[in-house]
């Protein structure tokens, strides 16, 4: 079945297509980006004058990234691979910020191809549109936590590229859409782009994610872009403008015809400076770094950006070394809990109750050795419920892993607890989803760190603020201390348990109540807390 034309309008001037704009319902993102589209088709397909169409473009600027960024709000910091309506409205946010740059790079060009001068404001900023929105259509990838397609650096580097041959990269344009300035340049907002890029997008958290791009655009000002001279120093990365990737390593580029060079000299001072009030404790609000972010939340992402930023990237603590071979992966407690411990969870014998049915059992079995015994029909019972995916290593270090996996199998959300038996292991250890993308044909790669030391499966229930604990356990782990690692022992519950000198009871060989400390490890589901044993 062929897919139908696009429905395109003529629209000859200003007021016929600011009316048509007016008339778009932005309160219904699902019908709005529709009507932007074919808005865009339209100007494409019939572009009105010159002045008209970039004016027109201007103005429905502001819809289009309004809509946008609603439309992502469902399927963002979903799990991935993402359902058949997240993945619509996915492709549908994605073909808009392409339109977007597409219409404006028409604009460009019809421009250029006119007989009288082009204003170098309006070429300048028919030029940063163009950064602007395919930049997006590469930040959506990465929030999206998908690869980016074939050939859209490519295209960022070539609207940077023709930027600078028309001399207009650093020409100061207005730019209503950045809060924190009035006027920014092309220069800027490609580099704000590259430096959210080295910031490793697939290993943050989508709130890290949208605090790393506010500071790229905030301080992009001050990294220099530059031409490598034969013979000059270069930093590890660069930019090779003809090469589809953000950065490449230095050693690799043979010609320095179109490399860029990265000073960021500067934006290393402006790091260290923030790092010192911050720890001078001034608020992050009266820093410029948002009123929406903590002070703790700052200091650690600053001190991330401090290498990537700095092109110093920190020797890895552990070597990685290639292998192969298939290992087996769990997620949810209750799944993890069953193969770590090897058996059903039950509610211990000083809080459990029988129900009728465990009496009728033992009473059936009691004959047995061990009437507790599970039967080999509810073995079977449990392999059905409980089951595993696999995946298969790509490269492994002392605490991690690398691993991908076809198009079949679970979701997996970024920063998540798993448990993972390796391929060389028989025992399952408790895991973190450090760095997750998935791949234009659909399967997933996923950076994994193992929590330090053997998990062994307890059980543990809140007491509340009299001493008491009155309701039923639920299912956690203990993870011993390990000096090789300096790491301390510490329990891994669920998340939204965690409140400091709070009291939980657990039990393993009988009950121990203990007091929670701080926090070592979190993610979307669990929390890895330091405790006291009262």
């Amino acid at each position: 079945m062929s897919t139908p034309a696009p429905i395109i309008f003529s629209i000859p001037d200003f007021p016929t297509g600011s009316e048509i704009i007016a008339r778009i319902p932005l309160a219904n993102p699902q019908l709005a980006i529709g009507d932007l589209v074919r808005f865009l088709d339209s100007l494409l397909a019939s572009p009105p004058e010159t002045p008209t169409y970039f004016q027109l473009l201007e103005h429905a600027r502001l819809p289009v990234t309004f809509v946008a960024e609603e439309l992502a709000k469902r399927y963002l910091n979903k799990p991935i691979p993402l359902g058949d309506i997240e993945e619509r409205f996915f492709r549908q946010v994605v073909l808009l910020w392409l339109k977007a740059a597409q219409a404006y790079a028409h604009c460009a060009e019809r421009s250029s191809a006119q007989a009288e001068a082009v204003p170098p404001e309006r070429l300048a900023s028919l030029l940063h549109r163009c950064i602007h929105f395919t930049g997006m259509a590469i930040l959506e990838h990465q929030r999206a936590r998908r690869e980016v397609p074939w050939g859209l650096w490519l295209d960022l580097h070539g609207y940077y590229g023709t930027s600078e041959e028309m001399h207009v990269s650093t020409h100061a344009i207005p730019d209503i859409l950045e809060s924190h300035t009035c006027n920014t340049h092309c220069a800027a907002a490609y580099i704000a782009f590259v430096l959210s890029d080295m910031a490793g997008s697939y290993s943050l958290s989508l709130r890290d994610q949208t605090l790393v791009r506010r500071w790229a655009v905030a301080w992009s000002a001050l990294v220099g872009i530059h031409p490598a001279v034969p013979g000059e120093a270069l930093p590890p990365f660069v930019i090779d403008l003809m090469q589809d990737v953000a950065l490449r390593p230095t050693s690799e580029c043979l010609q320095t015809d179109q490399i860029r060079r990265l000073d960021t000299s500067r934006l290393a001072i402006q790091i260290s400076h923030i790092r010192q009030q911050l720890k001078q404790r001034i608020p992050p609000s009266q820093l410029a770094l948002g009123d929406d972010c903590t002070p703790h939340q700052c200091a650690r992402l600053l001190e991330h950006l401090s290498r990537q930023w700095s092109q110093a990237r920190a020797a890895r603590k552990y070597r990685r070394h290639a292998t192969s071979g298939i290992t087996r992966i769990c997620t949810g407690f209750e799944e993890m809990h069953y193969f770590i411990s090897g058996k059903e969870f039950q509610q211990p014998e000083n809080v459990r109750i029988y129900s009728r049915h465990d009496f009728e059992n033992l009473f059936s079995f009691r004959f047995q050795e061990n009437p507790q015994q599970v039967l080999q029909f509810q073995q079977e019972r449990l392999a059905a419920t409980y089951s595993v995916d696999t995946w298969e290593v790509v490269n492994q270090s002392a605490n991690g892993f690398r691993l991908v996996r076809s198009v079949s199998g679970r979701k997996m959300v970024h920063g998540q607890l798993l448990a993972l038996c390796p391929h060389d292991g028989e025992r399952f250890l408790l895991a973190q989803a450090t760095w997750l993308m998935q791949e234009s044909k659909g399967g997933l790669i996923a950076g994994i760190k193992a929590l330090p030391g053997l998990p062994v499966a307890i059980c543990a229930r809140q007491v509340d603020l009299a001493g008491e604990s009155r309701e039923l356990y639920q299912r956690a782990f203990l993870l011993p201390a390990l000096e090789s690692v300096e790491a301390e022992q510490s329990l891994v519950v669920p998340s939204g348990w965690f409140k400091p000198g709070r009291t939980l009871e657990i039990f393993t060989d009988g009950a121990w109540r203990v007091r929670m400390k701080y926090l070592l490890d979190v993610g979307p589901d669990f929390e890895r807390i330091g405790f006291d044993i009262c």
